[in-house]
């Protein structure tokens, strides 16, 4: 299989590779991005998820994506489509749009215009007729960002995901349909 490689104006999206292990953690194991995600990762852990993105890379042809800034390589975060996987999610399987990038990055568009590359690819390259998005009610940053690329709360979707739900409350969802998307996808600016 061909590795992914895809490019937006600023931002290439691409398959992991083991390089990309150690800058990826270094960079992304700060307290304020794992604020909402149960705090500092321990490596061992860290790995393990690792490995499991390989699988669903491998299984499913897709996963989340490593996202470099074009213009000098640096390596922002992370942006794709996976299958829901989390223990006690009602949709377990339906495709489901994540992100997480590097504080440096955060505030200049840059997990939008990966999310809009995301999501075009989810329903023209894989076919999706819908995707989910999911976080808890305090990041407000992640689900303003799936509010401005038109997604709807599911309310009947919100689950108790037994790693986060007992720190953060309930896991919640955020949905959109290839038709809403094709009806509304939004532009870069704002």
């Amino acid at each position: 299989m061909m590795p992914f490689h895809h490019e937006t104006d600023r931002l290439i999206l691409r398959d992991w590779t083991e390089a990309d292990k150690d800058p990826f953690y270094a960079a992304m194991n700060t307290p304020a991005v794992m604020q909402w995600l149960g705090g500092l990762q321990k490596r061992e852990d860290f790995d393990a998820a690792y490995e499991r993105l390989q699988g669903f890379a491998r299984d499913c042809g897709h996963c989340f994506w490593l996202v470099e800034r074009k213009e000098d390589g640096e390596l922002l975060g992370f942006c794709g489509i996976k299958k829901i996987n989390y223990e006690g999610a009602p949709n377990m399987g339906m495709p489901e749009i994540g992100w997480r990038f590097r504080e440096e990055a955060w505030g200049r568009g840059y997990a939008k215009e990966a999310a809009i590359a995301s999501l075009d690819l989810a329903f023209e390259r894989f076919g999706y007729d819908e995707v989910t998005a999911v976080t808890v009610s305090g990041n407000e940053g992640s689900w303003g960002l799936m509010l401005r690329l038109g997604m709807t709360e599911r309310p009947e979707l919100a689950y108790h995901d037994g790693k986060y739900s007992d720190q953060y409350g309930p896991a919640r969802q955020w949905v959109i349909t290839a038709q809403e998307w094709a009806a509304h996808r939004p532009g870069l600016v704002a």
